[in-house]
C-alpha cells in the first residue's frame, strides 16, 4: 500500500532526526531502566533526559503513528528541543529537524 504525501514527509523526517541523533552523539547505546518508563511529566521530564525521550519515546511513537497513518492534530517537540538543547551546539541541526516536524502538524 503507498504511503500518503503526510506518512512519506513524517518517515523522512523521523529517518533525519534518527540519523542525526547518532551523529550528534545523542544516541545511547544502553536501554533504558525500566523505572524510567514510569514518567508522569510531558516528554518525561521527570525519569528521563529530552535526548532519551527523543529516542526511546518520541521515535518508536512516530514510527507506530506512520504505520497506522494516525497523527496527532498537532506537535510541540521543536519548542521543548529549542529549550532543552539552547546551549547544545551539536543539537541545532536537531532542534531544526524537530522544528520542521512539528510544522507539519500546523
Amino acid at each position: 500500500m503507498a504511503l500518503t504525501p503526510l506518512q512519506e514527509n513524517v518517515t523522512r523526517l523521523i529517518n533525519e532526526i534518527e540519523a542525526e541523533m547518532k551523529h550528534s552523539g545523542l544516541w545511547q547505546s544502553e536501554p533504558l531502566k525500566p523505572e524510567q518508563l514510569n514518567f508522569r511529566q510531558a516528554f518525561a521530564m521527570d525519569t528521563m533526559a529530552f535526548s532519551q525521550w527523543l529516542q526511546f519515546i518520541f521515535i518508536p511513537r512516530v514510527r507506530e503513528a506512520i504505520a497506522a497513518n494516525r497523527f496527532p492534530s498537532s506537535s510541540s517537540v521543536g519548542g521543548q528541543a529549542v529549550r532543552e538543547f539552547d546551549t547544545v551546539r551539536e543539537a541545532s541541526r536537531l532542534t531544526t529537524l524537530l522544528s520542521e516536524f512539528d510544522a507539519l502538524f500546523r
